[in-house]
């Protein structure tokens, strides 16, 4: 299942301001370029800003926990896909990046998880969303990749529903795959990848925030029953979706 979220900035300073002016973050420096973000004490995601390269690309990466990276990894280049770093040692586990058949960037990780940290409950995103164009396609590739849907128990359960994939662990959602409504456009914008949706408890004020620091709105307001929102981009060009309670 999905373990922790990081984001890829040129900036950390700059990165540590916005999200702590939009999303009420405080930091933790870990040493090496990196930090943890907190919320109300509770770790919520990382940010890292690795060694100044003008080709960097910026954004957010959802890691999935894994028993073993190597085959994770062998996995991966067995269905066409590419492994981009690692597995590596860090910390007290060892971690890889990877990108889909489709170029949707995301990582898997050997070793200890923080505990409580998961996606749909306390400070964890409140859920991930691969954005991509043939979601059958991608439910296969990640299922084969990741285990999803085995016998095993306490593993993630796959559901195809309203025309996306739904990825639940228990009864929470934890991720959900929507597919069919990008093309192959050269956009850097518009290509296949995992979007990191965030709780926040004023939509309004995060959409100020995040504009008067140099970020801005990449999408109109989506407002459901539950939920209302908006998808920002930050002053690096990493987007993100901020989703508050509908209260009306």
């Amino acid at each position: 299942m999905p373990c922790w979220v990081s984001l890829m900035t040129r900036d950390l300073p700059a990165g540590q301001e916005f999200y702590a002016a939009v999303m009420g973050w405080e930091f933790r420096d870990t040493g090496d370029g990196l930090s943890v973000a907190f919320r109300d004490g509770t770790p919520v995601a990382g940010i890292g800003a690795p060694a100044p390269s003008p080709g960097l690309p910026v954004g957010w990466t959802p890691y999935f926990a894994v028993d073993d990276a190597d085959v994770t990894a062998a996995r991966v280049r067995e269905r066409g896909a590419t492994v981009a770093v690692g597995p590596l040692p860090f910390g007290t586990g060892r971690a890889a990046l990877a990108a889909d058949p489709d170029g949707a960037v995301f990582g898997f990780w050997q070793g200890g998880v923080i505990p409580d940290w998961s996606v749909g409950r306390g400070s964890a995103p409140a859920w991930l969303e691969l954005r991509t164009r043939d979601a059958f396609a991608a439910a296969i590739f990640y299922g084969q990749v990741l285990d999803w849907a085995d016998d095993s128990t306490g593993c993630c359960t796959v559901s195809y529903e309203h025309d996306r994939v739904v990825l639940r662990h228990g009864r929470d959602t934890v991720a959900r795959i929507t597919g069919g409504a990008i093309e192959a456009d050269p956009d850097p914008h518009v290509r296949p990848r995992w979007h990191t949706h965030f709780h926040v408890p004023d939509l309004e004020a995060a959409v100020e925030r995040a504009t008067a620091l140099g970020g801005s709105v990449a999408s109109p307001v989506q407002t459901t029953g539950t939920s209302r929102s908006v998808t920002l981009r930050d002053p690096d060009g990493a987007l993100f979706t901020a989703v508050a309670a509908n209260t009306a």
